[in-house]
């Protein structure tokens, strides 16, 4: 696995024009998505009179829904040996729900449309992180994933911004809102239709007859699983954002403010997503990895130890700096990793089994919270953070020893 190479760098303009066209289709698609989820619990609690219950309910089967069709859509991919025709399928299932939102008369469309969403979602994951691997040139991995994430970013805050202000300027009228979303899904789909042109498939590549045969499992290596192991238990430590947000209100932050918390957070993010990738691209790139893992355990103490909007505002900014740091370079130690017929399959599997990771962080989260309060939790969030920092050493030491 390559974790340093030394080949000059021309900057981001050296990055191919399909990275710059799936980041922004994915900035376009998280606009219109964030637009809508800025809202959508809202409107079905006060607007259909849903109760929060099946709210929380309908959430959790979506974005399980997406990440078991990870699994299955990376798969499909190396089966197929072709990646762009499954995010066209799936960016487009994404698009056609988008109309359902601001037609929907009852609660039954709006859950049919959100679990057909996060289907689409799940269709196209893994195809995409594999197609970002397979047009990115070797000594520019890193910072095209990194250029990925910080677009995919800038859409997960500017979709609720762009909520607000329609909001406001709409008098409250969630359908007029909905409806402007519907806009950059489909500019998203035409983007990927025309400007992605995927790459021919290299000569003598093996076919992947069962892509998640244990045998096809085991030729993923044993570092690819190394790598899945950290992220597991670094996922453990980063919990849902929801939780910045309740460390926000009982800071007694005006809830009008609140969600600008989890702006801050995102701006952070993709300001630090690109130069993290184009860093690791570089220099070893473990040694990146733990920048993000440091990231993360000052700032888990500074929520916790530090009370006040300073100790906040400086938690929510180091947060967001360690998913830049962080994000693209699990994606990136994944494609160095996997062989290149195996790659969907192994971004597949990668995001169902840090999927559940997610969802037990969250769950402990909350049990702490209840049980000891917020200094439990995100101290909790640094122990996990240091366990992930520990298996890198040794994960460092594997590489060391394998190009030795």
């Amino acid at each position: 696995m390559t974790t340093n190479i030394s080949q000059p760098q021309d900057g981001v303009r050296s990055i191919p024009a399909g990275i710059w066209a799936l980041g922004f289709v994915s900035m376009l698609m998280d606009i219109s998505s964030e637009m809508i989820h800025a809202l959508l619990p809202v409107y079905m609690v006060t607007v259909l009179g849903t109760s929060a219950l099946a709210v929380g309910i309908i959430e959790g089967v979506a974005e399980a829904t997406a990440s078991i069709t990870k699994v299955f859509s990376g798969a499909l991919s190396d089966w197929l040996g072709k990646r762009k025709v499954l995010a066209v399928i799936g960016y487009g299932l994404a698009a056609l729900t988008k109309p359902i939102f601001p037609l929907a008369p009852t609660v039954g469309w709006l859950v049919a449309a959100r679990f057909i969403d996060r289907v689409g979602k799940g269709i196209r994951g893994a195809p995409r992180d594999a197609l970002v691997a397979d047009i990115a040139p070797p000594h520019l991995r890193g910072a095209s994933f990194g250029l990925r994430q910080s677009l995919d970013t800038i859409g997960a805050f500017l979709g609720p911004l762009l909520a607000i202000g329609l909001m406001w300027l709409t008098a409250d009228h969630f359908q007029a809102v909905f409806w402007v979303a519907v806009i950059p899904a489909f500019l998203a789909v035409v983007l990927l239709i025309v400007a992605v042109k995927e790459p021919k498939r290299a000569e003598g590549l093996r076919r992947v007859r069962m892509p998640l045969h244990r045998d096809e499992l085991g030729r993923l290596g044993a570092t690819y699983w190394w790598v899945v192991v950290i992220a597991s238990v670094f996922t453990l430590a980063r919990f849902s954002e929801a939780f910045l947000v309740l460390r926000a209100q009982s800071d007694g932050l005006p809830f009008m403010l609140i969600p600008a918390i989890l702006v801050v957070m995102n701006i952070a993010y993709a300001l630090s997503a690109y130069p993290a990738g184009a860093l690791s691209d570089r220099m070893n790139r473990v040694a990146v990895l733990a920048i993000g893992l440091l990231l993360l355990i000052a700032a888990d103490v500074l929520l916790a130890l530090v009370p006040g909007i300073a100790g906040l505002i400086a938690g929510v900014v180091l947060w967001g700096l360690h998913m830049g740091f962080t994000q693209g370079l699990f994606a990136t130690l994944i494609a160095d990793a996997v062989p290149p017929e195996l790659r969907g399959t192994g971004f597949g599997m990668f995001n169902l089994v840090t999927g559940v990771a997610l969802l037990l962080a969250s769950v402990i989260a909350g049990i702490l919270w209840d049980m000891v309060g917020l200094q439990g939790t995100f101290l909790v969030g640094a122990a996990f953070s240091l366990l992930a920092l520990i298996g890198l050493t040794l994960l460092r030491d594997r590489l060391r020893n394998a190009s030795g």
